[in-house]
């Protein structure tokens, strides 16, 4: 052992006399991410050649060298700079070369001791060392002050408590490090237990004053102590989640076997598959895919039978059932159009050119936005009845949503998810019926809407009708955007005035008259009569309706604009000759309708038809009255 002294100074001083600490030059083994303890003995792999030379070279000085850790655990070649000041005397127990150039070696630190300055550099690091031993310390045989007992046994109890919490600590060396009393060796014995980063156990080996270091070491395994409370809580709290969800597997594992034994199947499992199957064939735009993907996947984690599951699995249903990207080729031939509606409807003119008219703009365009017609007219002139044919004229499919009486805001807009039992509105409800994105959707009675305080339907309406929104409607129930614009639209309704005015905006106003007594009569030939005659189980060949009945029928039994009561009177006198026919059998000839029969079968005229009063009465003058919903 090389030992050194002083060459700048020559003279004792007289607080070093007797006391002086030797210097002597060792060699220096970096350590990477790792602080070695006086009494602690270390397994190390070596590769690099400096530190295997420095091995080496302390092999044959007795064993000894010096362990100090590097600030960069990175740096293959440390510098001075690089290493901390303050390592550890240690010496090497076992060495062993591995067939792989590394060195495997068993060190046991011994003292610490600070590095004076480096004596070489190459092969490896040599340096002047000063021993700094333990000041303050004490034999174990030593009694110690009160205090610094108190603290040792503090630390004692502190370090059982965190044996029990830390698994990995092996339960011997709670007997090891029980039987230390020395308070410095106490906590270099505890340090090795701890997990600390290196600059703490760095901090902790430059720390000489064995009390100091134990209090630093105690308020450490405090901490740590609180951690693994905390951790083992959690670890309590999970446990029993996942004891509880063993357990569910476990039975629906159980009840799953039980069911392929019966010849069932997993009914949640396989539905999952087919809502997985569907999606896959559904052409959906991006958002819709991943928003309907996403709440599958929220299925999967969900146990079927609860209320939030059947929810999710609702919602998915509807988002793959409705006609997102569906849309049913139309019919273009304005020829055909025309002869339909001719064939459906005698007379409104200006409805059916307005029709042939969109179908004309719809040849020439790619994609149209759809029109927003409104019938307004009397009851009975066709209104439906020509949306219905609109639809055939167009090769649509036909919806029809009856608005009256409406007055909740959610039968339009649908309702929020969070309502037990919510549904989209009216809306989207028909477009899954109709099957196709571009029906003919007929909104009925739209001036019998009414309002309360769930809302106004007729401002929900304001979003669906007009055509520079509608391509964005916002359902509350899908909470995703959904494209109206390709519909066609067709209002109807008996007045005007009840239309709210922002709404009549949005549409396009055709009026309705009533029919004149000729077109009446037209209509009752081509459509009614016909209608009824089968409707009563009569052909040709036991009735026929002259055109004098059926103008009888017209002045004398109704007054209306539309032909409703008329086509009732025409059933009526239907009803009395299927009765002669089963009455009379196979000997009953047929049965022509002249005005005398018409009495004759419906009694007195109801209305006078053509007479004005000859006299004055009292009381009573002859005025002009008009009516929105007809009459004469």
């Amino acid at each position: 052992m090389a030992i050194f002294r002083n060459e700048d100074d020559d003279t004792e001083s007289p607080d070093d006399s007797g006391s002086e600490r030797e210097t002597r030059a060792i060699p220096l083994l970096p350590l990477r991410d790792i602080v070695v303890f006086p009494n602690m003995v270390v397994p190390l792999f070596v590769g690099r050649s400096k530190s295997i030379q420095a091995l080496e070279a302390a092999m044959g000085r007795e064993r000894e060298l010096l362990l100090c850790a590097q600030r960069e655990a990175a740096e293959d070649e440390p510098s001075e700079e690089d290493i901390f000041e303050i390592g550890t005397l240690g010496s090497i127990i076992q060495l062993l070369r591995l067939p792989d150039g590394t060195v495997k070696v068993l060190v046991e630190g011994r003292s610490r001791a600070r590095i004076r300055r480096f004596v070489s550099h190459e092969p490896f690091f040599a340096c002047e060392v000063e021993d700094l031993g333990e000041s303050e310390d004490l034999d174990e045989s030593d009694e110690l002050p009160v205090e610094l007992g108190a603290l040792v046994r503090t630390i004692h109890t502190a370090f059982e408590k965190y044996v029990k919490l830390n698994k990995k600590v092996p339960p011997e060396t709670l007997n090891t490090v029980m039987a230390v009393q020395a308070p410095g060796r106490l906590a270099d014995a505890i340090v090795a237990h701890l997990n600390l980063k290196l600059d703490e156990r760095q901090k902790l080996l430059e720390t000489i004053v064995p009390s100091k270091r134990l209090e630093d070491v105690y308020a450490r395994m405090q901490a740590e102590i609180e951690v693994l409370e905390v951790e083992r809580k959690i670890r309590g709290r999970v446990k029993k989640q996942m004891e509880r969800s063993q357990k569910e597997y476990y039975l629906n594992e159980q009840m799953r076997a039980i069911q392929k034994e019966l010849g069932e199947r997993d009914e949640f499992k396989s539905e999952i598959e087919e809502l997985e199957e569907a999606l896959k064939k559904k052409k959906l735009p991006k958002e819709v895919k991943g928003r309907a993907a996403k709440e599958i996947r929220k299925l999967k984690m969900m146990s079927p039978m609860s209320a939030e599951a059947t929810v999710v699995r609702n919602y998915v249903d509807w988002i793959l059932s409705l006609p997102w990207n569906a849309y049913k080729d139309e019919n273009k031939d304005i020829d055909e159009a025309e002869r339909i509606l001719d064939e459906d409807h005698y007379g409104l003119e200006k409805p059916k050119e307005r029709i042939v008219e969109y179908l004309a703009v719809q040849a020439l365009v790619e994609r149209m936005k759809g029109p927003i017609l409104c019938f307004v007219g009397p009851p009975g002139v066709g209104k439906t009845s020509l949306g219905k044919s609109i639809a055939r004229a167009t090769g649509r499919d036909f919806v029809r949503v009856s608005l009256g009486g409406v007055r909740d805001e959610a039968e339009i807009r649908g309702h929020r998810r969070t309502y037990i039992g919510a549904l989209p509105g009216k809306i989207l409800q028909s477009l899954k019926k109709a099957g196709s994105g571009n029906p003919v959707f007929l909104l009925d009675e739209v001036d019998k809407m009414s309002m309360d305080f769930r809302g106004d339907p007729s401002s929900a309406l304001l979003e669906v009708l007009d055509p520079e929104q509608n391509h964005t409607f916002n359902d509350h129930y899908l909470d995703m955007d959904y494209d109206l614009s390709r519909i066609m639209f067709v209002c109807t309704a008996n007045v005007l005035h009840q239309i709210p005015p922002p709404l009549q905006d949005r549409m396009e106003i055709i009026q309705l008259p009533g029919y004149i007594e000729s077109e009446k009569l037209h209509i009752a030939r081509q459509f009614l009569v016909p209608k009824q005659r089968e409707a009563n189980g009569l052909d040709e060949d036991f009735i026929e309706f002259t055109d004098g009945a059926i103008l009888e029928l017209v002045r004398h039994y109704t007054r209306e604009s539309g032909v409703r009561n008329l086509e009732r009177e025409i059933a009526s006198v239907c009803r009395k000759v299927a009765r002669e026919v089963v009455k009379g059998g196979d000997a009953v000839s047929k049965t022509r309708i002249t005005p005398a029969k018409v009495k004759k079968f419906l009694g007195v005229a109801k209305y006078r038809f053509g007479k004005a009063e000859e006299e004055d009465h009292v009381g009573v003058c002859t005025g002009l009255a008009y009516t929105e919903v007809g009459g004469e």
